[in-house]
């Protein structure tokens, strides 16, 4: 019996997307597991994270809350995912990026041909209808 997924990621965009969180270095999440623990189990970790991100299942666990200090004496809240959020996170830009930025790139849909980064232009100018 054949099993079909319902979203089409591959393992090997799980891959790359996992050597590009790890490029970018980080803390561990809520869950307590840095990049050490999490290539300890590297093979099964990335495994179940394919199986959920491909069956449609996976759900983002908790954040950890990190205060950190302004400038201004105040305090700004930072949220800090998982390893396996990240990886996640980063399959799903890895696949959205590419098309949107045809769209947002397109001159007949962007008088700028400027990423959506403009404030003069609201979004509806970038949609194609």
């Amino acid at each position: 019996m054949i099993q079909i997924k319902s979203q089409d990621i591959t393992k090997q965009q799980v891959w790359e997307a996992y050597k590009k969180v790890k490029r970018n270095k980080g803390s561990a999440g809520v869950d307590g597991i840095d990049f050490e623990k999490f290539e300890s189990n590297l093979e099964n970790n990335l495994y179940k994270l394919w199986n959920r991100l491909s069956s449609g299942s996976y759900m983002p666990p908790a954040v950890l809350r990190v205060e950190i200090p302004k400038s201004d004496g105040g305090i700004r809240a930072l949220g800090i995912p998982t390893i396996a959020d990240r990886v996640a996170q980063m399959v799903v830009k890895d696949y959205l990026e590419p098309k949107l930025e045809k769209i947002f790139r397109n001159p007949h849909n962007n008088p700028t041909n400027q990423p959506l980064r403009n404030p003069n232009y609201p979004i509806s100018t970038y949609i194609p209808r």
